[in-house]
C-alpha cells in the first residue's frame, strides 16, 4: 500500500538521539496521532538518495534496496540499503 504525506499531514518532526543510545532516531507524528519512526542508518540513506537525486542535473532516480551486508565497516549494521535495484 503506497501512502503519500504532505506537509499538512505531518504534525510533528523530533530528531534526537535518546539517553543511553549512541544513534540518532527520528520520529515523524502525524496529524491522525500516529508515529513513525527511523533509525540513524535509515535516515542517512533517504539522505543520501535525496542529495543524489537533488543536485544531480539529469539524474530523476534513486533506488536504495535492503541488503545483508556481510563485510562492512566497523559499527555499521549487517542490514543495509544499498544503491541498486
Amino acid at each position: 500500500m503506497e501512502r503519500v504525506l504532505r506537509n499538512e499531514d505531518v504534525h510533528q518532526v523530533v530528531a534526537e538521539i535518546p539517553e543511553g543510545h549512541q544513534h540518532l532516531r527520528l520520529t515523524v507524528t502525524l496529524a491522525d496521532g500516529s508515529s513513525l519512526t527511523f533509525q540513524e542508518a535509515t535516515v542517512a540513506a533517504v539522505v543520501r538518495a535525496y542529495v543524489a537525486v537533488k543536485t544531480h542535473p539529469l539524474r530523476k532516480r534513486a533506488v536504495l534496496t535492503g541488503r545483508l551486508v556481510r563485510e562492512r565497516k566497523e559499527g555499521y549494521a549487517e542490514w543495509q540499503l544499498v544503491e541498486g535495484g
